[in-house]
């Protein structure tokens, strides 16, 4: 097996020195990997690290735009502002190539911004939660003594908010709680049933598609269950500092 090693950027927009290497088999296979830190990862093809950077390039196009557009500039006068062409610019924006680090750092300064905001979105997690129906973590919270059956559907927890939704189940056997106080707003939709669900001295008579939205630090909760069962989704949202 033969290895070959090479040091560079990936498609000269990289914020550090990378080693890469291209290992070839006996059989002519070949396989292309980076190090990253102690990690030596691989790139499945020079196909998918092609995509990695082609991602990277819109990324840094779609916010070059957006920063000129908040600054009120044209592309020209962007462009003469950063020494760089109008066609090279346009090029930028629209993410049909591989800005160096030197175009990088001449479009910060012109924006005022670090070269790393430049590359915000790209490093941006997008995640998502599939839950199928029926599904859901069964999980413990306040009112579950009282016989509320809690499922969550998923938890985001960001730097400013935290948000849980949930999906509630009360049965005959339920027993109405006397009141929640948290931080937060919530919000209601009802699946199935009907219940009075109060807020703040207020009470709601809500059945299928009804919904109730409301800050969840007055007393709320379920007054009453008029027909079982009863099952609604509940999100809840709140400040991260405060969760």
């Amino acid at each position: 097996m033969q290895i070959i090693c090479s040091g560079g950027r990936i498609g000269g927009i990289g914020q550090r020195e990378i080693v890469t290497a291209t290992l070839v088999t006996k059989n002519g296979n070949t396989g292309m990997f980076e190090e990253q830190g102690d990690k030596i990862v691989e790139f499945a093809s020079p196909v998918e690290r092609g995509k990695r950077v082609k991602r990277l390039e819109l990324c840094i196009g779609r916010e070059v735009r957006q920063l000129r557009q908040k600054h009120s500039m044209t592309v020209t006068e962007l462009a003469e502002l950063a020494s760089l062409s109008s066609g090279m610019l346009s090029k930028i924006e629209n993410g049909l190539t591989s800005p160096s680090l030197a175009t990088l750092q001449s479009l910060a300064s012109a924006l005022n911004v670090s070269v790393t905001a430049l590359m915000r979105r790209f490093e941006e997690r997008r995640d998502a939660t599939f839950v199928p129906a029926g599904g859901g973590l069964k999980i413990q919270r306040r009112g579950t003594r009282a016989g509320h059956e809690y499922r969550v559907l998923g938890h985001s927890l960001g730097d400013e908010i935290t948000m849980e939704p949930f999906v509630i189940t009360l049965t005959d056997k339920s027993e109405v709680f006397p009141d929640f106080e948290h931080p937060g707003t919530e919000f209601l939709y009802i699946l199935e049933g009907r219940m009075d669900y109060h807020h703040n001295g207020a009470t709601y008579t809500m059945g299928p598609g009804d919904s109730l939205f409301f800050d969840a630090e007055a007393a709320h909760g379920p007054e009453s269950l008029i027909e079982t069962p009863i099952r609604f989704v509940c999100v809840i949202v709140c400040s991260a500092e405060r969760a």
